[in-house]
């Protein structure tokens, strides 16, 4: 009999319907998720047929959902361990806390195996012989040159923010622990961009994987505002002082360097701010304190490095500041996709300086919108010109002078 028009509109908008276990769903229900975002409504069906997916989405979109309810489902079920590869320590430990709201329930255990732990505890959770375990590359690779880890039995295997893994030089680690995972699995991977190495990978681990794309790369998500403001980098302190001031809620702040961030933070706290910073320098008990001081409301500002813009889950982060514009552009939108998070409303404000108009192009035809530029009416605004050198009337002429040997010499002249 074929369901009516009411009730598959209920099916779309919820999680029944998805092939998801009762007990599952009880879970959710009592969790107060009931909505299921476009890559869970997309990616869980195949995932729990037990097809490999590729899972292409931007941060936000509720990618971990997406995975770890068909591992758990298919665990309950079926003999086999489940991995988990992410290229952060703070992602690997959100991904094991959303593990944990359903695997407790069937009494499989999980195992967090990051680096700047210590090795002892995480050697312990593994003799525990937890069917889940979530990783960074590196440390999994330690925990199974010492042999406390064998993946020969992992029939499900999952690459999140596989692009990112990629870009932090971790390849060589996670070639090698996929040469050590049986052929016969499902694999899931999920990243937000699709560079020739995902697909070389795509090509060569993956069996006829079902493709799910939510939004292609650089799209932002739609409840986003946008600003941007251009000042002198002498004045950027004393502009963030003014915003700050006029905006209300959580605050992540990102900085380029370690040092601008200890030093912004302790600028901000003098300024009567509550505000930490996280850092690749910080150890992993002060980043995990940084992280739940801005969880709980203890620090209204967190000041992160670009480590921090794909493993922070914090609901309700209201703001996004980029102090600084980050060295590699797809960091934007990773940055940005901290606030506005599962549909809800954010804002992301942005500095550059004058002679930042070739990064904010190339932000621009990468989210293919026009920033809007703001003036604050105590901040001295600095004249700001899209184009580049290159494309503006008479700026750039090029005079060549032959050499001994038919050698030419380029000389540059700049006219404005």
């Amino acid at each position: 009999m074929e369901a009516s028009p009411q009730a598959r509109k209920k099916s779309d908008m919820s999680f029944f319907g998805l092939g998801i276990a009762p007990r599952i769903l009880e879970i959710l229900e009592r969790i107060k998720f009931t909505t299921p975002t476009p890559i869970q409504s997309k990616a869980i069906p195949p995932a729990i047929e037990g097809k490999d997916v590729i899972g292409i989405a931007q941060s936000g979109t509720g990618k971990t959902l997406a995975f770890a309810i068909p591992v758990v489902q298919h665990l309950a079920q079926e003999k086999g361990a489940g991995l988990v590869l992410a290229p952060t320590r703070e992602l690997a430990m959100q991904i094991d806390e959303t593990f944990r709201l359903f695997s407790d329930a069937f009494k499989i255990k999980t195992a967090c195996l990051i680096g700047g732990a210590p090795m002892h505890s995480q050697t312990q959770s593994l003799r525990k012989n937890p069917r889940i375990v979530i990783a960074t590359p590196g440390r999994l690779i330690d925990h199974m040159n010492r042999r406390n880890f064998m993946p020969g039995n992992v029939t499900m295997l999952v690459l999140d923010e596989a692009d990112r893994m990629l870009d932090m030089g971790f390849k060589p680690q996670v070639e090698e622990i996929l040469k050590n995972i049986t052929k016969d699995r499902q694999t899931m991977l999920f990243s937000a961009t699709m560079p020739v190495e995902i697909m070389q990978m795509i090509n060569k681990h993956m069996r006829l994987p079902v493709h799910v794309e939510i939004a292609p790369p650089g799209t932002t998500a739609e409840g986003i505002a946008q600003e941007l403001y251009i000042v002198k980098r002498e004045t950027k302190i004393q502009l963030l002082g003014k915003v700050l001031s006029e905006q209300h809620g959580s605050v992540l702040l990102f900085i380029r360097t370690k040092h601008n961030a200890r030093k912004i933070a302790k600028a901000l706290c003098k300024m009567g701010h509550r505000a930490t910073d996280i850092h690749s320098d910080k150890s992993l008990g002060q980043r995990r304190a940084a992280l739940e001081g801005f969880k709980t409301g203890r620090y209204r500002i967190l000041v992160a490095t670009d480590v921090a813009a794909r493993g922070i889950d914090v609901k309700q982060i209201e703001i996004v500041i980029n102090y600084d514009l980050p060295d590699d552009i797809e960091n934007y939108v990773h940055r940005i996709g901290r606030t506005g998070r599962a549909g809800k409303k954010g804002k992301a404000i942005s500095f550059a300086t004058p002679d930042q108009s070739r990064d904010v192009k190339n932000i621009e035809n990468l989210i293919r919108m026009q920033l809007p530029v703001m003036k604050h009416p105590e901040i001295q605004a600095e004249n700001f010109d899209r184009r580049t050198k290159s494309e503006r009337p008479g700026g750039r002429h090029y005079k060549t002078q032959l050499l001994p040997r038919g050698k030419k010499k380029r000389n540059y002249s700049w006219k404005w």
